[in-house]
């Protein structure tokens, strides 16, 4: 077509100068068929190579274990607490654990995992820690390690790591200038207290050796020339046994040291440079009860001790942190070490008459300590009043262990919350801003959960509110008087304690409704039972003072309602829990309305009262609530934004337990964790036992994002299991550095009942 048309334009000039008009253009011819293709041309000649890329930030190596305490063979297992430093393997583009987890669970669910990225961390049963790809497990510190370096000669005097830890809350170098704890300081060297429980197994006896980890501690002691006798013997002395009595005190309570990150390694140690302190269960240790008057006291010499001045803590659980930089740590299981006040009720929670809670009387008390228990001791002085344990404790960390609240200045020091009461306290919360500061200009609220079968939640109100600017010393002073509620959730199917009356499990489209209860000797509210035991207008006052009412005998102060919470909860009617063993509150719930996230981890024995809240009778069967499995359960105040006056709740469970072994199975919840940015964790305590042993106790992340209902693969209420500790250990306080770049955990009680090596050799 080209070549014609050009040819044609040639021949219309003519040789005449003249040119005549244009006729009109003709059609187009069709077109033509396509011509062939051209040939490649000659390749080119390769570019130079680019310059190389910037290598990408190193992962942390993680540090070594070191296996043996001072004289202690290898092969015992020791509780230690494990760091889990952070680096994005995955490529997710995350910068902290939290949303390292979150992006994978998004990538779960869509279906987009990167290759080689295991998660959630499968099931397994092993005696190591195991954890998601990109968490990288380093033992910090063990049982019976020195925390200083100063007058390391011995057991006595060297203050070391204590045993069974729980609870533990990081301090980042400089918190104080932005005036919270929260989130704030340092993401690489820090302050940490660390609760220590308990010691596992049976302690010496006079005809009776030590086992398991009593056995560890008496080597320790043999080691140092502590005790003269064989620890591994049948026969103790008395005077070994008194010895041995003062040093297993030493290893409850709580610590108090720092550490650091090494910037190369990623590996967490603890700066001995500094002095580390120990607050224990011995006259070392002296803090003030306030708002509550106990038995008189006397330091492990038979000294007399100032009004209200007790000896030591004890079987501290769980805790918080105050908002203003002090520790709440939770006297839990105290009836171990010098027996129980509450005696009025068996192990299945049936009524037991003759224990100074009968009808017809007021309740009375026996204070005196058993000579049976655990830190009984051969001296009697080294012995104390049960009154003196139980309580929500204010540790003033750094302070001087002898420092009692107020003893040399105002405002500093330790002591415990008499105002509160006397519980298997788990662990508190407070009601906090979106600041994680307290709420301006209202009372302070503080939430707790007592953890035993059949327990209550409660709810401290401060009598005078909070005020901006306030000192330290005038905010603590707040926590000496104020109104304590119980919390009675009404609907709750009694027989089984985790779904409503009619069977429905509670949702957040369809909860349950709950009321705070004033418990006190003055409080009008209507007692719960009060319309089934016939007279429907009795309050709660009433109720507690009269001498028989439901059965129980009565409480004529509030010095006796508080230092007996479960008999008083139960003798007005209040519902029956499965054993509230942790709640956290969380300001920046995905919701946007703050709620309390509670742990119920289980509750597999009878009840004490029937749906009504009428005691059941000598001979009538209780029902066995049959729950091994647990779950997380949230409540939501009325009217979020004051908590302090919010009288109703709604509650609903969040998600449930099992006892199977899958990859999203897990069961008896514990500790729970709120992160910076309002998401959920948990640990669990007894899910090796209820699997069967084919799976660890772990830490999960608990997925509650509304979104992720549609995504190709719902995650929404799942439990994505990120670490896991050896089979036989309670996986324990989870917290994270401030900017969430480290998740610390305490592996507790390895090789209490079944093997174990750990740590690792």
């Amino acid at each position: 077509m080209l070549a014609a048309t050009l040819f044609a334009s040639l021949c219309a000039c003519g040789d005449d100068s003249q040119t005549g008009p244009a006729g009109p253009t003709g059609p187009s011819g069709p077109q033509g068929p396509a011509g062939s293709s051209g040939t490649n041309g000659t390749a080119g000649t390769d570019g130079e190579d680019g310059q190389d890329g910037t290598n990408g930030t190193s992962c942390p190596s993680g540090g070594g274990f070191e296996t043996e305490a001072e004289g202690v063979p290898s092969t015992a297992p020791l509780s230690s607490m494990v760091a889990l430093s952070f680096c994005d393997v995955a490529g997710v583009g995350a910068t902290n654990i939290a949303d390292y987890v979150k992006a994978l669970v998004v990538r779960y669910g869509t279906g987009a995992m990167p290759t080689g990225i295991e998660f959630p961390l499968s099931v397994a049963a092993t005696d190591s820690v195991r954890a998601i790809p990109g968490l990288v497990p380093d033992v910090v510190v063990k049982w019976l390690d020195p925390l200083t370096w100063d007058n390391m000669t011995g057991p006595t005097t060297t203050p070391r790591f204590g045993a069974n830890a729980d609870f533990m809350a990081f301090f980042g170098d400089g918190w104080e200038t932005p005036g919270t704890p929260y989130w704030q300081g340092s993401d690489s060297a820090g302050w940490v207290w660390v609760n220590h429980e308990y010691v596992s197994n049976g302690r010496p006896r006079a005809t009776a050796a030590p086992t398991g980890q009593h056995l560890t501690l008496a080597r320790f002691l043999a080691y140092w020339g502590t005790i003269s006798g064989a620890p591994t013997g049948n026969a103790w002395t008395p005077s070994d046994l008194t010895v041995y009595t003062d040093e297993y005190k030493k290893q409850v309570g709580g610590a108090w040291f720092r550490i650091v990150k090494d910037p190369s390694t990623g590996e967490w140690s603890i700066d001995r440079s500094t002095i580390g302190k120990r607050y224990d269960a011995t006259d070392a240790t002296l803090v003030k009860v306030t708002a509550m008057d106990v038995s008189d006291d006397h330091d492990d010499t038979g000294t007399a001790l100032p009004a209200d001045v007790v000896t030591g803590i004890m079987a501290d659980c769980s805790g918080t942190v105050t908002p203003w930089g002090t520790v709440i740590t939770a006297e839990e299981n105290v009836a171990f070490a010098y027996g129980d006040i509450e005696t009025g009720w068996s192990s299945g929670n049936r009524f037991l008459t003759g224990q100074g809670f009968d009808p017809g009387a007021n309740v009375s008390f026996n204070l005196t300590p058993s000579p049976t228990t655990d830190f009984a001791s051969p001296h009697p002085d080294a012995s104390h009043p049960k009154d003196a344990y139980g309580f929500l404790v204010e540790m003033d960390p750094g302070a001087p262990a002898n420092e009692y609240y107020g003893k040399t200045t105002a405002g500093v020091g330790h002591r415990k919350l008499g105002s509160i009461g006397r519980a298997n306290w788990e662990n508190a919360a407070f009601a906090m801003g979106t600041d994680w500061k307290l709420l301006p200009d209202q009372p302070i609220v503080v939430y707790a959960g007592n953890d035993r079968r059949s327990g209550h939640i409660y709810k401290w109100v401060s009598a005078q509110p909070y005020t901006p600017g306030m000192t330290r010393a005038q905010i603590r002073g707040l926590l000496d008087d104020g109104k304590l509620y119980v919390a009675h959730f009404a609907g709750l199917d009694n027989t089984q304690g985790r779904r409503l009356v009619g069977g429905a499990a509670p949702t957040e489209a369809a909860p349950g409704t709950g009321r705070w209860i004033e418990l006190s000797t003055t409080s009008a509210a209507i007692a719960p039972n009060a319309t089934a035991l016939g007279t429907p207008t009795k309050t709660v006052g009433q109720a507690l003072t009269d001498v028989s009412w439901n059965g129980i005998g009565g409480f004529p102060t509030d010095d006796d309602v508080r230092k007996a919470l479960f008999t008083a909860s139960l003798k007005i009617g209040a519902m029956e829990l499965n054993r509230p063993e942790d709640l956290e509150y969380n300001p920046l719930d995905i919701s946007g309305r703050p709620r309390i996230y509670i742990a119920f981890t289980n509750h597999s024995g009878t009840v004490a009262l029937d749906q009504n809240g009428v005691l059941l009778a000598s001979g009538v069967t209780q029902p066995n609530r049959g729950d091994r499995a647990g779950g997380i359960f949230v409540m939501e105040e009325e009217v979020p934004s004051t908590p302090a006056t919010s009288m109703t709740f709604d509650y609903w469970q969040a998600w449930a337990g099992n006892t199977s072994a899958g990859l999203f199975d897990a069961g008896s919840p514990d500790n729970i964790m709120i992160d910076a940015d309002g998401g959920v964790w948990f640990g669990t305590d007894g899910y090796f036992g209820s699997s069967m042993k084919r799976s660890a106790d772990a830490l999960y992340y608990l997925d509650l994002d509304p979104a992720h209902r549609t995504l190709p693969t719902p995650t929404y209420g799942l439990a994505f299991r990120v670490a896991a500790g050896p089979s036989d250990s309670e996986a324990t306080g989870p917290a994270f550095t401030p900017g969430m770049t480290t998740l610390f955990f305490n592996v507790q009680h390895p090789g209490e009942d079944q093997y174990s090596s750990w740590p690792p050799r």
